[in-house]
């Protein structure tokens, strides 16, 4: 097997849109099994399928009919040719992807997973160089970008903040992403501006990926989002068709619920229940683009009357420094999503999500601090998946997502089993 058994099996239930308990019927065997199998090959409890059980999956995967889209995509070329902009291999806009390259650039995260996890090292960016230009105040995305480049083997030039670049001298954005073009091999742009990341994009050919800009789109989050729904859901055993997405707080502002929406209604059947403070609704030409798709959008301010029945739940912070006239300062307490709430209205199977930074001060009434301890909590197994995602994203970007597999080596090092004092070991992430 030229890929691990976890990333293989992962492969074929996605493939097959199929749960786990729905694929554990279907090849015969006990779920428990199946959980063992599909584990990080480094975990105490995994366990190696039989060659019985990887014959027979491999026959269903070649022989099922749902498979002919993925075999047309793959003839129409490579996933970096396939979502390009504008005949370059630059990351814009979610509205670059389809489901089946969305899930195909999944794959690829999935292959990353061993690196992410301080399992295993791989080199195949040795020698390139990433210029994270963060126009605006950044941690996590900046960080995660940097350290998903160097995980590759790759080295990071930053700079953040206007003051301290020569754009506070009046240079132009052409200019500036030509001369660092000169410089730097990939391209990371966050700006506060919508449609200023396309600007840097269009002045050169080297990879380009928005890293937000303004209430604009923030497509890497938005993909880390999703690939973090369709992981939690393998673990409950859901689907995401047919799911309830509730995204909850500022929908006007928040690019990341912008992203995440669209890509979102590349699947079938979702209802979308948008909980808002009056005046930070979600833009109409959303609403009219995901409208044309089929799904099902109510929107309220209440989380008592949209929260029932959610599968995820999606919140976000006030974006206060994107206001422009509007006097609202923060949410009321009863907007507040907390464990009070989440017990009365959801199941023990809710996901609950945030994009970060949470505004954990009083009065603030952003995501309740309460729930750190709930299992329900997905922030930090989100967060870690941003990892692996914009791994994926550089390989592909640069051209070298099918050397990765075969250039991993053992870390020397001491990897923790944990990685924050209350998570639990990475193979019970998975």
């Amino acid at each position: 097997m030229t890929v691990s058994q976890q990333v293989f099996l992962r492969d074929a239930m996605r493939r097959l849109n199929l749960t786990r308990d729905v694929f554990a019927g279907r090849i015969g065997v006990k779920r428990r099994a199946l959980d063992t199998w599909l584990l990080p090959e480094g975990s105490q409890e995994f366990r190696a399928m039989p060659e019985v059980v990887n014959r027979f999956v491999t026959e269903i995967v070649e022989n099922e009919t749902l498979l002919q889209k993925y075999a047309q995509s793959a003839q129409s070329g490579s996933l970096r040719d396939r979502i390009a902009a504008e005949g370059k291999h630059q990351l814009l806009s979610v509205d670059q992807f389809s489901r089946e390259s969305v899930e195909e650039l999944f794959r690829i995260a999935d292959q990353m997973q061993p690196i992410a996890r301080r399992q295993k090292v791989s080199r195949v960016l040795e020698g390139a160089v990433l210029g994270n230009l963060f126009f605006e105040a950044s941690t996590r995305t900046r960080v995660s970008f940097g350290a998903a480049f160097c995980r590759l083997g790759g080295s990071v030039c930053d700079t953040t903040g206007f003051t301290f670049s020569s754009m506070a001298k009046g240079e132009s954005i052409y200019d500036t992403s030509r001369v660092m073009s000169g410089y730097v091999d990939a391209m990371v742009i966050r700006h506060p501006e919508k449609g200023s990341v396309a600007e840097f994009a269009a002045a050169t050919n080297i990879p380009v990926v928005n890293g937000g800009d303004g209430p604009g789109e923030h497509p890497s989050q938005a993909l880390l989002d999703l690939y973090t729904i369709l992981t939690e859901f393998s673990r409950l055993g859901k689907l995401l068709d047919g799911a309830h997405i509730v995204l909850a707080g500022d929908l006007k502002y928040g690019r990341t619920v912008h992203s995440l929406i669209k890509l979102l209604a590349l699947y079938r059947g979702l209802k979308f229940t948008l909980i808002s403070p009056r005046g930070l609704e979600m833009p109409e030409y959303l609403l009219e683009q995901v409208g044309t798709r089929g799904h099902v959008i109510e929107q309220t301010n209440s989380l008592e009357e949209g929260l029932p029945g959610a599968d995820v739940i999606y919140a976000t912070r006030v974006q206060k420094e994107r206001f422009a006239a509007e006097e609202l300062e923060g949410y009321s307490p009863d907007f507040q999503v907390n464990k009070a709430i989440i017990d009365k209205c959801c199941g023990p199977d809710v996901i609950v999500m945030h994009p970060l930074p949470r505004d954990s001060r009083e009065g603030a009434n952003d995501l309740s601090v309460d729930l750190n301890h709930d299992p329900r909590l997905a922030i930090f197994r989100q967060t870690d998946n941003g990892i692996p995602v914009r791994m994926a994203i550089f390989a592909v970007l640069l051209g070298v997502e099918n050397l990765v597999q075969h250039s991993l080596r053992d870390v020397t090092w001491s990897p923790p089993s944990h990685i924050g004092p209350d998570d639990s070991v990475f193979h019970g992430m998975d």
